[in-house]
Order: C-alpha cells, then structure tokens, then sequence
C-alpha cells in the first residue's frame, strides 16, 4: 500500500511539473474562476488489513467495504489557483467480512483481543466486523486547469484525523460446521474498549472531472497496543466529489 501512495505522489508531481512547463503563467488575480467553495465528497472503498497473521487473513471472505461521507471547504490559492487547501468534517465506515470466525469484541478477563477460529464449530453464515469513525479531512489539491475544473485533470494528497464513535460485530443466520442452518437470526454486538480510540490515515487521490481514485492508508494502530496484531487498515476505491 506505501508503494502505491508512494507511485501516486509521482505521478502527481511529475504532472504537475509537466502543467507548469506548458501552461503559460496568468495573471491570476484578474482572472474569474467560477468554482465552488464547498461541496460534499463520497468515497466508495474496497477495505483491507495489513500485518495480520495468517490465522486471520485466511478467514477474511467475502467484499470488506468502506463508505465515507465528507463536507469539505475548498480555499484556492489566491496567486494560483491550480493550488489549494481543502478542510472538512466526515464519517468513515469500514465493515470487514469473516468466514467461520467471531471477533469476540464483547470479551472481559483477558487483554487481548480474541479472534476465535470457528471451522469446527457453530458459526454464522455471515458475519462482519463495522468500524466507524468521526474524521477531520484535510487534502492539498492541484487541478491542472481551473478555468474547466469539471473537466480538469485534479490531484490531491492529505490526511485524515478521527475519533472512533461506534465498534460493532454482526452475525446473521447460525449454522453448524457442514453449513445446515440452526437458527435464522440476527446479533449484534458493541464495544470499543479493543480499539484505538484516534487514527490518523494518509490519503491520495488522482482523477478527472468528478471522479478521482482514491488511496487511504492508516498510519496508527488499528487495536490499542498489546491487545492484538498490529493491524493497519487500507482503503482502496473511488470518489465522487467537486473536486
């Protein structure tokens, strides 16, 4: 996942570098740009886990997914806007898929988180573990043409800062070992005392017009320390926004 940040940041620069070399300089503070200040950006992820061991990756099924939601206030760089700064408010959710292990988040008397392996056992058809998190986004953007920003080739590199609000565990329809269904219903359940309560996750994103593919990588830990892998959740997909 850092080699990919690590390509996108090049290829953003080299862009840019390129932009600069044959776009002609303006006079920008004579120049009208008819661009939106704010506007509402939606991500649509496919989630990962990075450093798990195998005994957990191999129980990983299904598509693990994320949807996030933020209001961003974009400021464009009065001596250029190609640049700016943009800043915000959000929701981030990531549910992560399992096949025949519990993620036993409800569990006291011990300090670790238990991952209970369950390929002999009872389990449940379907089942997944749901993060949430209250985010503060902040992203430099570069649009290599402002006066057609909806048709622009657009860059923008960032961080995101936020506070864990909700950790939940849903299972649906229990079934014994061979998969003949015992019981058809639903349990949920919350607790967050595993969890880092803050992340902060890098992003990136590059695209045209409306849609940009966007990268987030999480550079704290996912569980606090001590209580299980050091686990660091990535996020790759696309996004809808202004810019």
């Amino acid at each position: 996942m850092k080699k990919i940040i690590f390509t996108v940041c090049v290829i953003v620069t080299a862009l840019a570098a390129a932009a600069q070399t044959v776009t002609p300089k303006k006079d920008w503070k004579k120049e009208i740009i008819d661009r939106p200040s704010d506007h509402i950006m939606v991500q649509l992820t496919s989630d990962h886990w990075s450093g798990v061991p195998d005994s957990i990756s191999s129980h990983m099924k299904g598509l693990s997914r994320g949807l996030g939601i933020s209001f961003m206030f974009d400021k464009p760089f009065k001596t250029d806007p190609h640049w700016s700064v943009a800043f915000g408010i959000g929701v981030n959710g990531s549910s992560m898929f399992f096949n025949k292990m519990a993620v036993d988040i409800k569990a006291t008397g011990t300090s670790k988180l238990p991952f209970r392996n369950l390929d002999s056992s009872d389990h449940f058809k379907k089942y997944k573990l749901v993060t949430v998190y209250l985010e503060v986004p902040v992203e430099l953007r570069y649009i290599f043409n402002p006066e057609k920003e909806n048709k622009s080739w657009k860059a923008a590199l960032g961080l995101k800062v936020g506070t864990l609000i909700n950790a939940h565990t849903k299972g649906k329809t229990l079934v014994d070992k061979n998969g003949t269904t015992l019981n058809s219903y639903t349990e949920k359940e919350s607790k967050k005392s595993f969890f880092g309560s803050n992340r902060v996750m890098a992003t990136a994103r590059v695209g045209i017009g409306h849609f940009t593919l966007v990268c987030n990588y999480q550079l704290s830990s996912f569980l606090k320390d001590g209580v299980g892998p050091d686990i660091k959740p990535f996020q790759v997909g696309i996004c809808i926004s202004g810019l």
